[in-house]
């Protein structure tokens, strides 16, 4: 896993209370260490019942505090002061699984363990992860201190529904890491540079349908468009995601339309742009549709005669919001991407001036190790500024650049 900006150098308390769903919490506090948080555990008496301090403290490289009367290690806050050094350095408190006890205590502040009494001392924002068996997360109980904690200002990961270890089914089982990770970047990143900021972000090749079953598309991947999305949400930004991809994971916080076409997708960008502050197009869309779409499957004959397919142009989506823009002034930013086989950066300024785009990102589609269906990219980014190259590197580190540009236009 590569580390996340974000999290880099961000001090997460992690508490875990006594639920069979304790073995997440240990490949949580491993995915954020390797993100590049600093991860302090707190383990609830009950919590050890299932997992050991050892081996938190293996995949964290800390010591972890398990006793509110004993030290945790040479390297350990002192025992009299643990819970206020924990409390005073945490920029955030996750308590992940948080069973129906932890919470009634955490509602009604209670304080008899290390990781309740912190909970009381600290300041940062607070994460909640409820895990239980059977029925008990809709018991009025559950939900009626769930809901106090709510007022109180602490942000709950719902859980998820399924098998319990019981074998009873029902909502209660933690979620899994990356949905709690994506949890944690929404409340870690919600004051960040586009808070109080709506983008839209389009991703994923366009599907031009032939007949029922055969269509037109490209080799776009989306990947780039939902590392746009993720580092939007990381910024603070509201997001809204308008993709023609169903096979990657949507980011959490991520308001998600799925489209097909080249015109549902123009469609849905003029529909939500109209209050939006930013708009990303990294959406690769078709130019060209077929003319006339079969309404039954196009049939091989035992002729060798081939059938034509003819072609007409799609909406040019950039165009339209070029034109909506300058009737209605918004969105105030608009970025759009240029895939080129060749004079990457001659057709790249061109497209920008056609366009009328704020900023342009152009990328070479001959690399192998950029691109279409990798992780990674090379581009260069064009702007009234001046253009930037920036060489190799992630699609979700480009995503995080690109975005660290649009708060600055947008500033």
């Amino acid at each position: 896993m590569e580390t996340i900006t974000l999290l880099q150098g961000k001090r997460v308390l992690l508490g875990v209370t006594g639920s069979i769903a304790a073995y997440k919490a240990v490949d949580l506090a491993s995915k954020l260490t390797q993100a590049g948080a600093l991860v302090d555990v707190i383990l609830t008496e009950g919590a050890q019942q299932f997992v050991t301090p050892l081996t938190f403290q293996g995949v964290t490289g800390r010591a972890v505090y398990a006793d509110m009367w004993q030290t945790a290690g040479d390297d350990a806050l002192p025992v009299h002061i643990a819970h206020i050094g924990l409390a005073e350095s945490a920029d955030l408190f996750v308590i992940a699984p948080a069973t129906a006890h932890t919470l009634a205590k955490l509602a009604h502040g209670m304080a008899d363990n290390l990781l309740t009494v912190t909970a009381l001392a600290a300041r940062c924002p607070l994460v909640i992860a409820p895990s239980m068996d059977g029925h008990m997360y809709q018991h009025r109980a559950v939900q009626s201190n769930l809901a106090l904690l709510i007022e109180r200002g602490a942000y709950i990961i719902e859980p998820d529904e399924g098998r319990f270890a019981s074998g009873l089914r029902g909502k209660g089982r933690l979620p899994e890491t990356p949905d709690l990770l994506g949890h944690i970047r929404r409340v870690l990143g919600a004051n960040g540079a586009l808070a109080g900021k709506r983008v839209v972000v389009t991703a994923g090749g366009t599907r031009e349908a032939i007949d029922p079953v055969r269509y037109i598309t490209n080799r776009s991947s989306g990947k780039q468009g939902y590392a746009l999305a993720q580092a939007a949400i990381d910024a603070g930004a509201e997001v809204v995601l308008i993709s023609t991809i169903q096979h990657l994971p949507v980011p959490v916080g991520v308001t998600h339309f799925l489209v097909d076409s080249a015109e549902m997708m123009h469609d849905a960008v003029l529909y939500h742009i109209q209050s939006a502050d930013a708009l990303i197009m990294a959406a690769a869309v078709a130019d060209f549709r077929p003319a006339q779409v079969s309404e039954q499957k196009i049939k091989k004959t035992s002729t060798e005669e081939t059938p034509t397919l003819h072609l007409t142009r799609t909406s040019d989506i950039l165009l339209s919001v070029k034109r909506f823009r300058e009737e209605h002034q918004r969105p105030q930013v608009v970025i759009g991407f240029a895939a080129e086989s060749q004079n990457l950066l001659e057709n790249a300024r061109s497209k920008r001036e056609r366009k009328g785009v704020d900023m342009l990102v152009a990328n070479d589609i001959n690399a192998a190790d950029a691109g279409f269906a990798v992780d990674t990219n090379r581009v260069t980014i064009l702007s009234a500024q001046g253009e930037v190259h920036i060489d190799r590197t992630s699609k979700a580190r480009i995503a995080e650049i690109i975005i660290g540009y649009l708060a600055d236009m947008l500033a």
